[in-house]
């Protein structure tokens, strides 16, 4: 669906939810919230429905005001406080539904009102407990913590754990790779939540590295050694005696 459509979506939503009557506002979050710019046909939306207190619990049972705006093929409850859901034309939501009174201890990104209702004051889209600030462990921890993910990982793989492997080499080993590059370079904001989101956009030269850094299940070794290699480049502090115990387990 493109991105039109999308906020179409959306402000479906926001009447449907105004018909209930015991709806306050509907706020857009990230690509449909303050991000607009970079919504595209692959975003969801992510959402927060506010309503009366006392009401909470009967918008988070019953589906039907959501229904209303597009029919649901699938959804489940991910959270005391939300759903993930599924429209059936392949729109894919994730929201959360809160009375006023609960805003003031939640922490999220400022968004955007998409639907109010008279008198609802239009602050309710700014957070009173703001996301905390991504902070970043520092350069030796950042490369120790690479270094044992690479030795243990390879460990694994000759004992044959080759899932536990991967995910410690190229899932691991390579998110302190991601933050190494974040450290040093400070490219424009990410995800908060998920360093690796927009990576591409981003980090363009580590992107251009990742067909090595991650080729799958049966090429740890070789993840491993190209790892090695990328902190090697970047002139990362590298101990010796775990640089050879790793080039030995990874065959190199």
């Amino acid at each position: 669906m493109n991105p039109p459509d999308l906020l179409a979506r959306l402000d479906a939503i926001g009447r449907s939810l105004a018909a209930t009557g015991q709806a306050l506002a509907l706020i857009g979050l990230g690509s449909v919230g303050r991000e607009t710019a970079r919504l595209d046909a692959w975003s969801d939306l992510d959402f927060f429905a506010i309503v009366e207190p006392g009401a909470k619990a009967g918008y988070l049972d019953r589906l039907d005001w959501l229904d209303a705006a597009h029919p649901l093929a699938w959804h489940f409850r991910n959270t005391a406080d939300g759903h993930k859901a599924l429209m059936a034309d392949g729109v894919f939501c994730e929201f959360a539904v809160f009375e006023p009174q609960e805003l003031a201890g939640i922490p999220f990104a400022p968004g955007r009102l998409v639907w109010a209702r008279d008198g609802v004051a239009p602050a309710i889209v700014e957070p009173r407990r703001p996301l905390p600030a991504a902070t970043l462990p520092d350069e030796t921890w950042i490369v120790g913590e690479a270094l044992s993910s690479l030795l243990v990982g390879l460990q694994r793989w000759q004992r044959g754990e080759k899932l536990s492997a991967m995910r410690l080499v190229q899932v691991h080993a390579l998110d302190r790779l991601i933050e190494l590059d974040t450290l040093r370079a400070a490219p424009a904001p990410g995800d908060p939540f998920n360093r690796e989101r927009r990576l591409e956009a981003r980090q363009a030269t580590l992107a251009a590295e990742l067909p090595a850094l991650a080729p799958g299940y049966t090429q740890t070794p070789a993840a491993a050694l190209a790892l090695l290699a990328a902190l090697e480049r970047r002139g990362a502090l590298l101990n010796g005696a775990a640089v050879a115990r790793i080039r030995a387990l990874a065959g190199g």
